[in-house]
């Protein structure tokens, strides 16, 4: 739903969102797809979520998926794929035309720590709540699931910090919970170098922080803090999501990422109906969720 509420405004200023703010489903913006469109955020993901219903944690099937989605347009609202990231794009192509293995397909310099691993990290988190691995475990998952595209150790703890808040919501959904996650993630990672980038998570006072200097771009550390703000200064699915997609930019993305915890908090019922209704192949999309649940 945040995918998509951000998609036709994807790249706009914060000045021009605040002149004419999104407040529903909107189509033929930034690109030519109808309303209710979503992009790469949500096609990665449901490639992923499509691979662990049927195979569980086999991350060359999940390659395999995002190979689909990339040449042929598989997992796409309209059969074909219009947005992309360039580390995404990058690791991809590593993995089907240089043949690399998975562990060397993944970007690990300072400059691929874009949000392209953070917006589709969702549906390894949710299989992994379920499963009675030890937390180092869990964690370590997440890490080779993030560096399937971005292997940069920052990118690797952005993932794991929205795991340990989607988590914690999981378990119980209050906004405290958002707070016990950011806790257990600080202990976690402590000592860390690269979890100094995150340090404004961390403080108190941090939903305090005024707008202005909240930014939304493409670098994970400002989308994670954007999409958790979004949620601290927030009461319900709608505003959340909508404020995440207001903020501007990487709107797409930062909507993706709030959205997931968001539905964590308010549960699916909060999501209003007519966006719902709205959202292309919602019964394909909501058909892989009872697939990886079952599975």
């Amino acid at each position: 739903m945040g995918d998509a509420l951000g998609v036709p405004v994807e790249f706009s200023n914060r000045e021009m969102l605040d002149k004419n703010p999104v407040t529903d489903m909107m189509g033929f913006g930034t690109y030519a797809v109808p309303k209710g469109s979503w992009s790469d955020d949500t096609s990665m993901s449901i490639a992923a979520l499509d691979a662990i219903g049927e195979y569980g944690l086999n991350f060359d099937r999940v390659m395999q998926n995002f190979c689909k989605w990339y040449y042929d347009g598989e997992y796409t609202p309209t059969g074909k794929m219009f947005d992309v990231g360039n580390t995404c794009s990058e690791a991809i192509e590593n993995y089907f035309k240089l043949k690399l293995p998975l562990n060397q397909c993944g970007l690990n310099s300072e400059y691929s720590n874009g949000n392209g691993s953070l917006m589709r990290i969702h549906p390894f988190v949710l299989y992994l709540s379920n499963m009675p691995y030890p937390v180092a475990k869990k964690i370590e998952i997440i890490h080779v699931a993030s560096a399937l595209t971005h292997a940069h150790r920052c990118s690797e703890i952005g993932c794991g910090i929205y795991a340990f808040i989607l988590w914690e919501l999981l378990e119980n959904p209050v906004k405290e919970s958002i707070y016990r996650g950011l806790s257990k993630a600080k202990a976690y990672y402590k000592g860390e170098e690269q979890l100094r980038r995150y340090a404004r998570l961390f403080g108190t006072g941090f939903k305090d922080i005024s707008m202005d200097l909240i930014k939304s771009g493409g670098y994970i550390v400002e989308s994670l803090e954007a999409a958790v703000w979004c949620l601290l200064t927030t009461n319900s699915f709608k505003e959340a999501v909508l404020k995440a997609v207001n903020l501007g930019y990487d709107t797409d993305t930062v909507g993706a990422i709030c959205g997931g915890l968001a539905g964590a908090l308010y549960g699916y019922e909060a999501i209003p109906q007519e966006w719902r209704d709205t959202l292309l192949k919602r019964e394909y999309i909501e058909g892989l969720c009872d697939k990886a649940f079952n599975g």
